[in-house]
């Protein structure tokens, strides 16, 4: 049993040395760092070193804001250098790297991009472009100042915002946090135009300009320009309001919609609208053709309201005639004379009315020409009988009981 002994043991001694050897072959490489920086400008040529004990070449495996990349080395006796490639090194912010061997770990580290010291262009945004005077209302501007390489310049950049309104030049500074600078800019208690710029490092933006528009308007007053007061159904009322202004006595927009509302003695309601021209609205309604008086009050809806005024329209006719052919049939009205036994204009309405046992058998609606309306009652629609007939016109109304149609 002793040689089998002597032999298991020898075995077991071949063993562990061949594993010692092993481990020995795969001992870590000794890799230092070199290169000291650990802060770079955008666009700067960045070189990693590292001295190696040994004739082995890893990796660099880099990791930046716009990506990842594998990077050879160039060597130089025992030195490893590592060349970063620009679209790593032209964009900022934090860089890991690690050195890669067997696809293991050996090294690992960071450094950082910072932006170039320079202002190159500056990207700025502005809005709502449309404000409401008065102090409350406000627009904001947005700034990015960038360097040649498109990097936003580190916090606590300075940025001049400038606005011009009116007669007033207004520089205002603000810093960069997070890439951006901004600054609420509030209306003022006139309306106008906002012209709004900025600058940084000597580099200027373009030109934003902002409209300040008018407050809502406040209540206002109307009046009425008639040629006469009569209601002859041809000449034209024109309503005007007042200069219409806000609660900051700034005039309101053109184009501001107000509606006028006009009630009769019957409660009849009418409406005309016009819009401003340098605060001002106009707007026309034809006289009624019959006497009565207006109520009339003005709106810009669901914001202001003007005061109340009445106009009251005479009876323009005072009378009229109606004539007879022998058989009935036609019927002739007029002449039709207004308040200076002028002929009335053309256009007055006449209607007439047939009724027959109390029942309205045709109304028939005609207007006046040189003074006169004609009516043909015909035997196709009234055959030979006893009618009642009303004629209608300027709120008059003359009534022919029991007339016989042949």
């Amino acid at each position: 049993m002793q040689p089998k002994r002597f032999y298991i043991l020898f075995l077991g001694l071949i063993s562990l040395l061949s594993f010692a050897t092993i481990q020995a072959n795969k001992a870590p490489i000794d890799i230092k760092l070199l290169t000291t920086q650990t802060e770079y400008e955008a666009g700067s040529t960045i070189l990693l070193r590292f001295s190696s004990s040994e004739n082995v070449i890893p990796k660099l495996y880099c990791s930046g804001s716009y990506g990842s990349t594998i990077v050879t080395s160039t060597n130089e006796d025992t030195t490893l250098t590592y060349s970063i490639p620009k679209n790593i090194s032209n964009k900022t912010g934090q860089v890991q790297w690690k050195l890669l061997r067997d696809d293991k770990t050996t090294l690992s580290g960071q450094f950082e991009i910072i932006p170039m010291q320079e202002v190159v262009s500056i990207e700025s945004y502005i809005g709502p472009p449309s404000i409401e005077a008065g102090g409350t209302d406000y627009t904001m501007l947005v700034v990015i100042p960038t360097d040649s390489l498109d990097n936003a310049l580190p916090d606590n950049t300075t940025v001049d915002a400038k606005y011009q309104f009116l007669s007033n030049e207004t520089p205002n500074g603000i810093t960069t946090k997070n890439s951006i600078a901004y600054k609420n800019i509030y209306s003022e208690e006139k309306s106008g135009r906002m012209l709004v710029s900025s600058e940084s490092k000597n580099t200027n933006s373009k030109e934003f300009t902002i409209t300040v528009f008018p407050a809502i308007p406040t209540n206002f007053n109307i009046s009425a320009l008639r040629p006469h007061n009569y209601a002859d159904g041809n000449q034209i009322t024109t309503f005007e309001t007042s200069v219409i202004k806000d609660k900051h006595n700034n005039v309101v927009s053109d184009g501001t919609y107000v509606s006028f509302y006009i009630t009769n003695k019957k409660n009849n309601s009418l409406q005309t609208s016009g819009t401003t021209i340098k605060g001002v609205a106009t707007a026309m309604m034809i006289h009624p053709d019959y006497e009565t008086q207006w109520s009339i009050k003005a709106y810009v809806d669901g914001m202001a309201e003007s005061n109340l005024i009445t106009l009251d329209y005479k009876q323009v006719i005072e009378d009229f005639e109606v004539s007879f052919s022998k058989t009935n049939r036609n019927i002739k009205v007029g002449p039709l004379q207004s308040f200076m036994k002028q002929m009335i204009p053309d256009g007055l309405p006449v209607n007439l009315l047939v009724y027959k046992n109390d029942e309205l058998l045709e109304s028939i609606h005609k207007t006046s020409i040189d003074g006169f309306v004609n009516f043909n009652l015909s035997p196709n629609n009234f055959k030979n009988d006893t009618y009642k007939v009303i004629i209608t016109t300027a709120g008059l109304e003359k009534s022919f009981n029991l007339l016989q149609l042949w």
